[in-house]
């Protein structure tokens, strides 16, 4: 028989040195309780704007410093909402309402690969969220070419040679990551797209611009500006429409399967080193580029990617034209048959799997800060 310890009173606190801790004066407890009592609290909170970290058609990113008492500070980053776009105040007004409630509904997840939401808070009518900051890089950088040629000069030739075998090296344009690090990259964003898929939101807004990699080595998806309730869509969508899915451009429904559409497109463009719409400027041509996307790949993608037949099948299954034609949602494409993670399966199996995660953190950590 197991015998049970019950405890009957909270023991005193008891210092290193083995003293029970003294009654603190009357009126400083009295504060305290008074504070337990009211139920409910109200402070000012102070920002300082310290650097902008991007700026698009919604507004400007800061990373400012959130000070409070006692000398505590933590960064985070604030995204101020510009009206400048809209007609009137009311419509603002009403773009900003949904955007809140999306983010609201995002606050909740609490899903690591997905963005951190603090508060949603208006200055003067102007409307302001704030977010954790990330210390990484967006994708869109970590693929520019001149991040490479800085890789390459804070680094030894083993260490270059290393690095150029199994995590990243030249591509036609840009940088290109070799096929297991670009597929841990994936999986992290698919993980985040499952979680804001089952509440259902869709993203709107997958990019390049819109992941980030921490200096930990993880993916972590950004900007839901553009996010919105699949059962209710805006009137006016934003997007980018070198990312966006065929029907999205077209004006048919955004669904999870076009965010799909939008990860398999940076996905190619990591695998391949370049851009797969670069250069087109017209709609019609940007549409038919995304139809045949598919039967291009051969010619796209390096030799170390084309000659594996599960990952090309994952590719064709998040960048086909027909949504009917995709994986079902992002957890069926990350985990089910002829998912990222059956390629991930298939690498463990050949003895050609690293740890992608420490891999990634140790390059960044071969960088300057910035």
């Amino acid at each position: 028989m197991m015998n049970t310890t019950v405890f009957r009173e909270e023991p005193p606190t008891i210092s290193i040195a083995g003293d029970v801790g003294s009654r603190c004066p009357a009126d400083l407890l009295a504060r305290y309780g008074e504070i337990l009592g009211a139920g409910r609290l109200n402070w000012t909170e102070y920002h300082t704007l310290s650097r902008r970290l991007g700026a698009g058609g919604q507004g400007v990113v800061y990373l400012t410093t959130r000070r409070g008492t006692d000398n505590f500070t933590l960064p985070v980053a604030l995204k101020i909402f510009s009206p400048e776009r809209y007609e009137s105040e009311d419509r603002y007004v009403e773009a900003m309402n949904r955007i809140a409630a999306v983010a609201a509904r995002v606050a909740q997840i609490q899903q690591d690969n997905l963005l951190d939401v603090h508060n949603f808070v208006e200055q003067r009518r102007i409307r302001i969220m704030e977010m954790e900051w990330i210390d990484g890089y967006d994708l869109s950088r970590l693929l520019a070419p001149e991040f490479l040629e800085q890789t390459r000069a804070n680094v030894a030739d083993d260490r270059w040679k290393y690095l150029n075998e199994v995590i990243v090296t030249a591509g036609p344009r840009q940088s290109r990551l070799k096929p297991g690090v670009a597929i841990a990259i994936v999986r992290e964003c698919l993980a985040a797209l499952a979680a804001l898929h089952r509440e259902g939101i869709v993203h709107g807004d997958i990019k390049t611009a819109n992941i980030m990699v921490k200096r930990t080595g993880n993916a972590k998806i950004i900007d839901i500006g553009s996010a919105h309730a699949v059962d209710a869509p805006p009137a006016n969508r934003t997007c980018t429409p070198a990312y966006a899915a065929p029907e999205v451009l077209e004006g048919r429904e955004n669904t999870p399967r076009s965010d799909l559409a939008s990860l398999g497109y940076v996905l190619v463009e990591m695998l391949s080193g370049q851009q797969p719409f670069a250069g087109l400027q017209t709609f019609r041509d940007l549409l038919e580029a995304k139809r045949s996307l598919v039967h291009r790949l051969p010619q796209l993608l390096p030799a170390d990617v084309t000659c594996n037949e599960l990952l090309m099948n994952f590719c064709r299954g998040l960048i086909a034209a027909d949504p009917e034609r995709r994986f079902p949602s992002a957890e069926d494409a990350d985990l089910k048959k002829g998912g990222a993670a059956s390629f991930h399966r298939q690498l463990i199996v050949g003895g050609l799997a690293s740890e992608y995660e420490n891999e990634v953190r140790a390059w960044l950590e071969e960088l300057p800060l910035d």
